[in-house]
């Protein structure tokens, strides 16, 4: 009787043991397992689409703003947050091409620089999110259903474009007094030029301005358009926004000092070229916006449900340096209400 005790104490206390080292075994163990899913789940980090339809260096600022967006909420490019660039550089058929190779990528979002981006990103794909940093008037173009209910996979920012640019016109009337023929330069094919156009002709209305278009649809239409500006003798030059003039803004500011035209642009960056006044939506801060929208699709929130924002930055910016190279004094009631003035 007492072998059988003992035979079964031992058997038990081996048992107790191999539980004992089991438990101890599984504890070491239990660190390095949820270390293992950690890096797991560190490794997926969200790739984001950046199409555009300019160059690199045409929208540097922008780029830069975006990115300062995507850091105040925590993404840290290269660290938990990839970004794939593509840029068409002004040549906007480029753009269809560019949008499939991101959607080939399977990034988590597009994030759009313009109108016609967009278009090419909706073309694509009608799955991956889509954010527009900026867009002239998305709700006309058929790129979403409404301002406040978007449907479908786009949202974003719109700049109210059409309706800045007669308040442009009045501007340059205020430093060109004498002005009564205005040469228009646009490209015809980007959304929201049309409605541009519209505004401009009923400001020009006003005040008894005569309008010349020159469309300019590629790089080498530039400079015959200054050329057919100079000889319908035009006072001044207004300047859509758009790729192609963007990614060129060195030479159109050059063109337009080389021809004594007064010239006003809807970007800063024309004005930070050379060029001699701008008046239009901060471009820099929607696209810093652009990331809020990007952090809530991240967190689970549908572009449909997301209602596309307006602007709520404008800015008027002066060269004094290019306008004392034409000849131009800009009189104090303008200067002042500058909130940027170039020495």
């Amino acid at each position: 009787m007492g072998r059988v005790w003992i035979d079964s104490f031992y058997n038990n206390l081996k048992s107790a043991l191999r539980n004992l080292k089991f438990a101890i075994l599984l504890g070491a163990m239990l660190p390095a397992l949820c270390m293992s899913a950690e890096a797991q789940q560190a490794k997926k980090v969200p790739r984001i689409g950046f199409l555009t339809a300019a160059s690199p260096s045409s929208v540097a600022a922008r780029i830069e703003a975006f990115r300062q967006g995507l850091r105040e909420l925590g993404y840290v490019e290269g660290k938990n947050i990839v970004i794939e660039y593509r840029y068409a550089a002004g040549k906007l058929e480029r753009q269809s091409a560019l949008a499939a190779e991101l959607v080939h990528l399977k990034v988590d979002i597009i994030v759009t620089g313009g109108p016609t981006a967009t278009g090419a990103a909706k073309e694509a794909t009608a799955t991956i999110p889509i954010v527009m940093a900026q867009d002239f008037d998305p709700v006309s173009t058929g790129l979403v259903a409404s301002l406040a209910r978007p449907s479908g996979n786009i949202t974003g920012l719109a700049t109210l474009y059409p309706e800045i640019s007669g308040k442009q016109l009045e501007l340059l009337k205020e430093i060109v007094p004498r002005l009564s023929r205005l040469a228009t330069l646009g490209t015809s094919t980007i959304p929201g030029n049309a409605q541009a156009l519209k505004e401009i002709e009923l400001a020009a209305g006003v005040f008894g301005v005569k309008l010349q278009y020159l469309d300019v649809i590629a790089t080498k239409d530039i400079e015959p358009a200054f050329r057919a500006a100079s000889k319908g003798r035009a006072d001044a030059v207004l300047a859509l926004v758009g790729a192609v003039l963007n990614s060129h803004r060195i030479q159109v500011a050059d063109l337009a000092a080389k021809n004594q035209l007064p010239a006003v642009y809807g970007h800063s960056d024309f004005v930070e070229a050379g060029g001699l006044m701008s008046y239009g939506t901060s471009v820099t801060d929607l696209f810093r916006r652009a990331a809020t929208y990007v952090e809530k699709i991240l967190k689970g929130r549908k572009p449909a449900d997301l209602p596309v924002e307006q602007p709520t930055k404008f800015e008027l910016v002066i060269n004094l340096k290019a306008a004392k190279q034409i000849g131009l004094t800009i009189p104090p009631n303008v200067l002042v209400r500058a909130d940027r003035v170039i020495k």
